[in-house]
């Protein structure tokens, strides 16, 4: 265990994690007019969830991140148990099952700490094979690769079948931010970009050709899924209209706080950057973008200053997750982006997604800690 009072913690990161909890409990509180009358206590249970996820973040500090890379695949192995358990002892919720019910807590998604998990996982391999192959060869690489794909299939896979796409895309997103930054040769990059184009291609001549064929090949669900992300082409959709709507009429300066002259469902986990927009305007929705940035590149120029490679892994890991949703979530409420059900972190309601992105700041803080050890 670490020593508690050796710990320096980065306030250019604390703050604006502490911004963050503001910001989302302060915008939940003003989307309860548009909320279901049974989320009336979404605003209190975010409280809850973000003290949870700061203690949380106080454990991973304790134990250090080493002790947590030795037991990487343990942690692997418990991830991969819980999504299977779903199929056995989940519950379902709008034809999805990802969650388990845990009586007077809530429900709990193990997706979402799989992420973190992954990213635990694919940085220790990395580490491990650049330093047994210091120049590895083609063929070495190759061998690592499929090592690296297998890893991420078991759980990808079983994600799909809950289903839920959008996790899925950011475990891939995860793997391939993990990869380019490890060193390896840029032409396998070019290899699965060609083969994941070739894959999109076939499926959307498909879809276009005959939604018939496509049902029969893929199945109704996978066919909805598809059906759903292309919404976003023509803007279409209930959802993205009135977000749309929202954010168009807010002017400069919002409609105010508390103020929703417009409805649109999940307001308080994929659409709350809508919610703040409608709120605060212009300005605010501006101000909340400068934040998260600033708070991106406080995470890259760690992974620049870090020494140890497999803390640069961990880093790239964990902001290319938040950079992807953050983007994603955005841009979906303006209609830029396919809505895929991505939230923003630390300010989208969750309970899963809240404490795994805490568990990441852990690591987080941990290697900041490290760094300014190192410096002093």
């Amino acid at each position: 265990m670490k020593n508690i009072s050796k710990f320096k913690v980065d306030k250019t990161i604390l703050i604006p994690l502490i911004l963050f909890a503001i910001i989302s409990i302060i915008t939940l509180y003003g989307a309860n007019s548009i909320l279901p009358s049974h989320m009336d206590d979404l605003v209190y249970k975010q409280i809850i969830w973000y003290v949870g996820g700061f203690i949380l973040a106080y454990i991973i500090m304790t134990i250090g991140n080493t002790h947590i890379y030795r037991m990487t695949w343990i942690l692997y192995g418990i991830g991969v148990a819980s999504l299977i358990g779903l199929f056995f002892f989940g519950i379902n919720v709008n034809d999805a099952t990802c969650w388990y019910e845990i009586k007077g807590v809530g429900t709990i998604q193990p997706s979402e700490f799989m992420k973190i998990i992954l990213i635990i996982t694919i940085a220790t391999m990395i580490a491990k094979f650049n330093e047994d192959f210091p120049n590895p060869n083609i063929r070495e690489e190759f061998y690592f690769l499929i090592k690296v794909m297998l890893v991420v299939f078991v759980p990808s896979i079983l994600t799909f079948m809950q289903p839920d796409t959008g996790v899925v895309l950011i475990y891939l997103l995860i793997t391939l931010v993990m990869l380019f930054v490890s060193g390896i040769r840029y032409r396998w990059f070019a290899l699965l970009f060609g083969i994941f184009l070739a894959f999109v291609v076939f499926v959307l001549v498909i879809y276009f050709i005959s939604q018939d064929l496509f049902i029969k090949i893929f199945g109704t669900s996978f066919f909805l899924r598809v059906d759903r992300l292309l919404d976003w082409s023509n803007q279409s959709g209930y959802q993205l209209e009135n977000s749309l709507s929202a954010i168009g009429s807010a002017g400069l300066l919002g409609h105010g706080w508390n103020v929703n002259p417009i409805y649109f469902p999940e307001a308080q986990t994929d659409f709350i950057f809508a919610v703040f927009a409608s709120h605060f305007g212009f300005v605010g929705s501006v101000l909340l973008i400068a934040l998260i940035t600033f708070f991106d590149i406080r995470l890259i120029m760690l992974a620049v200053k870090t020494n140890k490679l497999i803390n640069k892994y961990i880093i790239a890991g964990v902001a290319g997750m938040l950079i992807y949703q953050q983007v994603q979530n955005i841009g979906m409420t303006f209609g830029l982006l396919p809505i895929t059900g991505i939230t923003l972190p630390f300010i989208s309601y969750g309970g899963s997604s809240l404490l795994s992105y805490m568990i990441a700041m852990g690591l987080i803080f941990n290697i900041s800690n490290e760094n300014m050890r190192y410096t002093n």
